[in-house]
Formats: C-alpha cells, structure tokens, sequence
C-alpha cells in the first residue's frame, strides 16, 4: 500500500477491539460525521508518542474492513511482534491515533454485468469485507463471487459473517477453502485445497454471463501467484486488480 500527500487528516480514538480469529484482531476507531470513503479503501494510522517503537516507524497502512454505512472505523490485522502491533494491541481505550486517508482503488466496479470475484488469502480479506457489506446493504446489482483461502476454520476472519450475507444478497456466493483442514479442531464442511482455475470455473462457468473482473488481495507472493494462475487461464491482465499486504 502507498500514499499520497495533503489527503485528509484527523485525529481519532480507539474505542473497542476484539478477536476476530486466532492471533487476528478487529480495532474500532471514531469516524468523523463529515468524514466518507470507498468500500475497500485504506488508511494510514499513525501512533502518537508510542512508549516503544522500532525501524518500521509509527504509522502503518490498514485496508479498512467496516463498511462505509457502519458507524465505527474498523480494521483488521494479523497480530505480529512488532513495536507498531504490540502498542496497538495494549494502548488504552480511548486513545488518541492520527490517520490519514482515503486511499487505495480496490474498488468495484461499475458496470454491474460484469460479475466480481475476489480472491482473498491470509488477512487480504479486510477489504472484501467491505465491498461484500455494502454491496448487501445497497441493494447493488452485481454478482459478487468471494473465494477466501486460509489454512484452517480457526484462522479465518469474519467466517461466519461472510456466510451469512449470502442471505441478504442473492447475488453473492461466498466460497471458503481451507488447506490444512486436518490440523483443525473444528468440523468443516466446506472445500478444501489451494484456489485454482478449476476451483473457479467449478462455480463461474455456470453462474457468470459476462466476463469478470478479478481482485487479489493477499500477501506479495499470494498475490503474484494468484495473478499468473489468472492469466495462465486466459484471464486479461486488464481484467485483474490486486491489492499487496505486506509486513502483515
């Protein structure tokens, strides 16, 4: 994630945080009323006057994972031991942080016959999140198709949610696949195994009417491999939109 400069600027407060799956948590900030983004959009959050800190700086690009209807600022991260993460995950509610945004084009699209199909893997889910809420909430006409790929149940984000909104919007199927299914604690009856072609095709060729468009979000080499697998099944680059999660 990059960003420019003189985009809005405020300062705002931590009000709640919460487990989200194993080692992920959600944090909730205070959106300004006047305040406004896109769904799948990020944020710069920078700490203010951390008690440590280290050489990756105070500040850190998040793709905002609430929907822009939901009242809070939301995102979602992976907890690694860092200065940045270990402040994030103790600071005291209330909290003052600056952020600064928005930013980002991970955004749907706009001719509505063109279905969407997302391709998420470790926590590049946080902006799918996003779109899928509030394509559900708007009543938007686009056939939206969510493949999440994590290793087990217990480390997959928003899980439950995602499988819930296929009943308020008929056209969004939502597709999660686990790969270490064994080493799970939990009963899973979903699929299983590694996203490939013949995974989509298994749910698009029957359901799509119109050639989509593709989004990749997910750690750098995820991103590349899900990139090349695309076009190696004769989907046009121009037709595929990525979104890099690094140092997550």
């Amino acid at each position: 994630m990059s960003t420019v400069a003189n985009w809005p600027t405020f300062i705002s407060k931590l009000i709640e945080r919460h487990e989200v799956a194993e080692n992920t948590m959600a944090f909730q900030f205070y959106k300004p009323p006047e305040w406004s983004f896109k769904a799948g959009q990020f944020i710069d959050i920078s700490l203010l006057n951390p008690p440590e800190t280290d050489a990756e700086g105070n500040t850190r690009g998040f793709s905002i994972s609430s929907a822009p209807y939901e009242p809070n600022i939301m995102v979602t991260t992976r907890l690694r031991d860092t200065a940045f993460k270990r402040v994030l995950k103790s600071m005291a509610l209330e909290s003052e942080v600056k952020i600064e945004s928005p930013f980002g084009t991970l955004t749907l699209h706009n001719n509505a016959t063109r279905p969407a199909v997302f391709i998420a893997g470790g926590i590049g889910i946080t902006p799918f999140r996003s779109i899928v809420l509030n394509a559900a909430k708007e009543k938007l006409p686009h056939r939206i198709f969510l493949f999440y790929s994590k290793r087990r149940p217990e480390d997959a984000a928003f899980l439950e949610e995602l499988t819930t909104v296929e009943q308020q919007n008929p056209n969004y199927k939502f597709i999660a696949t686990m790969t270490e299914v064994e080493k799970s604690n939990r009963h899973w009856k979903g699929a299983v195994g590694f996203i490939n072609n013949q995974m989509l095709d298994r749910y698009l060729k029957t359901a799509a009417t119109a050639a989509p468009i593709y989004y990749i979000a997910g750690p750098p080499q995820m991103d590349r491999d899900f990139q090349m697998m695309l076009t190696n099944g004769g989907v046009d680059s121009d037709d595929i939109r990525i979104e890099e999660f690094s140092g997550y």
